[in-house]
């Protein structure tokens, strides 16, 4: 008799336990790639029935999206850059007014691809189907190789979502992917664009509602135009400050340019980087150039030599990742003037 008192509290204690226990994302990810229903109701069921919390539920219906969704490319690109956008959206859904939705999100679906808005207007869909709060974002997002310090406008969709008390930020365009530069799209997921910390997102995605950075005291249009284009790698290797602080470098002909990043730590990994990406390579030819550092303690030293007139892009290399470019201004040097100059941070 005792033997099964004890079997069954063992027996309650473990389904508690398994009730208790949240989900892991790998387990949502893999279950999220064999989902497969005939509507949107059922899809947004399927894909959220078996997860008790919200954020687990968004994960599903973020993880779906960009594992069966592919990224519609239309014609060249005017903006080469490793994830997938456009300078422009589409007629047939940046058009679409909001009460069409509905009719945008089912287009996709069935269609099984789209641009920015499509992905935006789908994850919305699926959210409010579950019963979960979610918003349609439209802003500036800046490409790498954007020109730093000129005029945007609205180029790009992404979302917000109401989970745990909060909203947080995601971009399921770009983290399904990107386009290569022979403009084919290429299904990479990128984990970092899933609830984006709000002072790294507003690194490259610059709202039209300035609530929807979710900061306290976003940054002016002009400070975000000015700055260097900076990727995930920046944050990934916990860079404290950078110098020059704007994003466009003023040099002529004989200068030599100085970039210096201050690091929270080195990266004492002994083991080879993985190659430079593909990608980075093939820019890198005439008009964009990689600089690898000097190591001096904590900062990270560039120096590149202005030799010619024709570099417009400075490629800032660490453990062989792009943390960061700028964008290399050419001044014509007055006649009669002889001294080369050192460029130094400001």
């Amino acid at each position: 008799m005792k033997l099964l008192v004890c079997i069954a509290m063992l027996l309650t204690v473990m389904v508690g336990a398994a009730q208790t226990n949240k989900v892991s994302f790998a387990e949502i990810d893999w279950r999220a790639q064999f989902v497969e229903a005939p509507t949107l109701d059922s899809l947004a069921k399927e894909l959220t029935l078996p997860y008790t919390t919200d954020r687990e539920k968004v994960r599903s219906i973020f993880r779906w999206i960009t594992e069966h969704i592919d990224y519609k490319v239309r014609g060249p690109l005017y903006l080469r850059r490793a994830t997938p956008i456009l300078t422009s959206e589409p007629d047939d859904t940046a058009s679409s007014l909001k009460p069409l939705s509905e009719r945008v999100a089912l287009n996709v679906f069935k269609r099984r691809e789209a641009v920015c808005d499509g992905y935006a207007r789908l994850f919305k869909i699926l959210c409010d189907i579950a019963g979960i709060r979610a918003e349609i974002i439209n802003g500036y997002a800046r490409t790498n190789m954007a020109r730093v310090g000129q005029h945007f406008l609205s180029n790009h969709a992404w979302n917000a979502v109401y989970v745990d008390s909060a909203w947080h930020l995601l971009d399921a365009t770009w983290a399904s992917g990107y386009i290569s530069y022979k403009d084919e799209y290429v299904r990479k997921y990128d984990d970092y664009y899933f609830f984006t910390p709000p002072q790294d997102f507003i690194r490259d995605h610059y709202p039209d509602e300035l609530r929807w950075t979710l900061l306290d005291h976003p940054p002016t249009v002009r400070e975000f135009q000015n700055t260097p284009y900076k990727s995930q790698h920046f944050v990934k290797n916990r860079i404290k400050t950078f110098k020059p602080s704007k994003g466009i470098i003023e040099a002529a002909v004989g200068d030599e340019v100085e970039i210096v990043l201050d690091m929270a730590d080195i990266d004492t990994n002994t083991e080879e980087p993985d190659p430079l990406d593909t990608d980075t390579l093939l820019a890198a030819t005439g008009k964009l150039v990689n600089l690898q550092p000097t190591v001096v303690g904590r900062k990270l030293y560039y120096r590149f030599p202005v030799a010619t007139d024709t570099v417009e892009w400075l490629n800032i290399i660490y453990r062989n990742e792009l943390v960061m470019r700028y964008r290399l201004d050419i001044l014509r040097r007055e006649s009669g003037m002889q001294a080369v100059r050192q460029v130094s941070p400001n």
